[in-house]
């Protein structure tokens, strides 16, 4: 056996709480390097009375490594325990201070889970995982009011620019609720609404009122309150980590320098440049209008912690996605999570990151974040076609073992938003491939959103052409991509175990364009297929170990497919894909993480 790849430490997302009173442990070993895998635990206080074993399963794999899972309930809170592992003849135990062939007396140098406080538990908001989200670029969408356009606004048929205008605002919306009501989404995230100066009002000026281009505080009252008869939640888009340069507090440090009483809430380069006696301030990325806060400052960090309380009673908003969130200090993010928790405990906040963000995801600070991993691997997949199926399940499998189970299943899924090129566009136009990466993202973990227009066939390079104006003109939109977004969103509120539960890659292999995934749980048993490929070609799927021998249907055809001998063959043409549900005649109950 390979002692160098094993790993597992307690916490984070290698030993969690996920239901109550049962903690999932997971290892890590090197690929197809062990056969079975056991966990003996107990209690660290009557250790010989009180050990037990239980068998793990092979959750997941990646390219490198293979990862293990069980669930195991503490007698009495505490949790001591080490992993045996058996390979052949060769036999291994495994824990916190040792690894040898023969285990160590009494419980030394065990693995600990010290005691499963129920307080512990990271518990992202439940409605999540069950939302379908809709990305709106307030400017873009829809103008229903013409008094409150800027000055020289734009035709809604211009060319987008990084400066224009087109007069979008919250009327429109209001307006347009009928149409995202027959999409099915559940969920509205806007990007910042706040008073700026840009027409992506990322530069805030004023964190209290609502630009006047888009409406007031009033009108966003009333759209939150149609929205939330109609079963529709709303995020808002709060920037915390910089401000605009017309920021008031800013404005006065610019103009008082050292003794502005708003001096130490931003951060400086050279404290103050000595020839010209102006500030030298940090600043997101390298934009000198959108100045760094300093969110180790106790004066701002309760200025800015009460903008969203704010808008929390003033609005009753359900939720804040959290711009630049991995560059803010986490004493703030505790500080902000246990405020706004206090009002809305369901109140979701999900975090702008591109890079692992365990230490933001551990029940203290955020719920999520947005999942760019996984978005990375679809475009690569499905769009690029730059990956062959093992490297597309292996990046994707690697993503899912790297949080709690809870994170996994709350993480924000996106193909596009208004910092990336349009999905359709980086599949050249193909709408069969668009809806393959569909497929995916709404059979797959978290909440998928979709930015406003790619369900009617928007394209748009990279930024400012990724956010044209929405297109109203029904003979402009592709109605049938439109019902595909439709029906997808039916199928995944209809079926729990499209939204959580086990997930397992069926077929993966190197140089192979084919990938064939399952989901199920105690009710419901899906197999999603896709052929990424200009070719037609069959797909021959292994079910032997899913205990799915039987009759399958395709969910949009009605097509019937047998099972064989283990083996469930299918056809699947250029760029085709298959979403087949098991059809029996009684529920198979079964672990809803082991498999069938």
């Amino acid at each position: 056996m390979n002692v160098e790849a094993l790993y597992h430490r307690h916490k984070q997302n290698w030993a969690f709480i996920y239901e109550q009173n049962v903690v999932y442990l997971r290892l890590r070993t090197m690929k197809n390097d062990v056969e079975s895998v056991q966990v003996c635990y107990g209690d660290k206080y009557n250790w010989y009375k009180t050990e037990q074993k239980a068998d793990m399963y092979k959750l997941l794999s990646d390219a490198l490594y293979d990862y293990w899972e069980v669930q195991v309930q503490p007698i009495f809170g505490r949790l001591s325990y080490r992993f045996l592992l058996h390979a052949g003849d060769q036999s291994l135990y495994y824990a916190e201070r040792w690894c040898k062939e023969y285990a160590a007396e009494y419980d030394f140098g065990n693995f600990e889970y010290p005691y499963a406080h129920e307080s512990d538990r990271i518990t992202p908001p439940a409605w999540v995982k069950d939302a379908v989200l809709y990305q709106i670029f307030p400017d873009r969408f829809a103008n229903g009011d013409h008094a409150n356009d800027p000055v020289q606004t734009e035709q809604w048929e211009a060319t987008s620019t990084k400066l224009n205008f087109f007069g979008g605002d919250l009327r429109g919306v209001l307006d347009r609720l009928d149409y995202l009501t027959r999409l099915g989404i559940t969920c509205i995230y806007f990007t910042p609404l706040f008073q700026a100066e840009t027409n992506h009002k990322y530069d805030t000026a004023d964190y209290y009122n609502i630009d006047r281009q888009f409406g007031d505080n009033e009108l966003l009252k009333k759209l939150v309150d149609e929205c939330h008869q109609r079963g529709i939640r709303v995020l808002l888009d709060i920037v915390f980590n910089h401000s605009g340069h017309a920021f008031p507090p800013f404005v006065d440090v610019m103009k008082n320098k050292r003794l502005s009483p708003y001096a130490d809430w931003f951060i400086w380069r050279d404290e103050w440049n000595k020839q010209s006696d102006a500030p030298a301030y940090e600043t997101f990325g390298y934009e000198a209008n959108l100045p760094k806060f300093n969110t180790s400052n106790s004066e701002l960090i309760e200025y800015l912690v009460n903008i969203a309380v704010f808008w929390l009673k003033t609005c009753d908003i359900d939720g804040f996605r959290l711009d630049v969130a991995n560059e803010i200090d986490h004493r703030f993010w505790r500080t902000f999570r246990d405020s706004v928790k206090a009002i809305k405990p369901d109140v979701y906040l999900v975090g702008e990151m591109m890079h692992d963000a365990m230490a933001w995801l551990q029940g203290d600070q955020l719920d999520a974040v947005m999942d760019y991993p996984v978005r990375y691997s679809a475009i690569q997949f499905f769009a690029a076609r730059r990956i062959d199926g093992k490297e597309f399940a292996d990046t994707v499998s690697a993503q899912m073992v790297a949080y709690p189970l809870q994170v996994v299943e709350a993480s924000f899924q996106l193909l596009g938003s208004h910092d990336t090129a349009r999905m359709l566009t980086l599949c050249q136009g193909n709408t069969e491939q668009l809806k393959q990466a569909v497929l995916f993202q709404f059979t797959y973990y978290g909440a998928p959103c979709i930015y406003y227009g790619d369900e009617i066939g928007m394209s748009g390079g990279d930024d400012p052409d990724n956010r044209r104006c929405m297109i109203w003109d029904e003979d402009r939109q592709d109605s049938q991509l439109f019902e595909f977004y439709q029906q997808m969103i039916v199928l995944r509120k209809q079926y729990s175990a499209l939204r959580y539960g086990g997930y397992r890659f069926l077929h993966a292999e190197a140089g192979d364009h084919k990938i064939a995934y399952e989901r199920w749980d105690d009710s419901e048993h899906f197999i999603v297929a896709m052929n990424v490929s200009e070719q037609a070609a069959a797909l021959p799927v292994s079910v032997k170990d899913t205990n799915a021998d039987g009759h399958w249907v395709d969910v949009w055809s009605g097509e019937v497919l047998i099972a064989k001998a283990g083996m469930l063959a299918m056809e699947l043409p250029a760029f085709g894909y298959r979403l087949l549900r098991r059809h029996t005649t009684h529920n198979t109950v079964h672990n809803s993480r082991k498999g069938a």
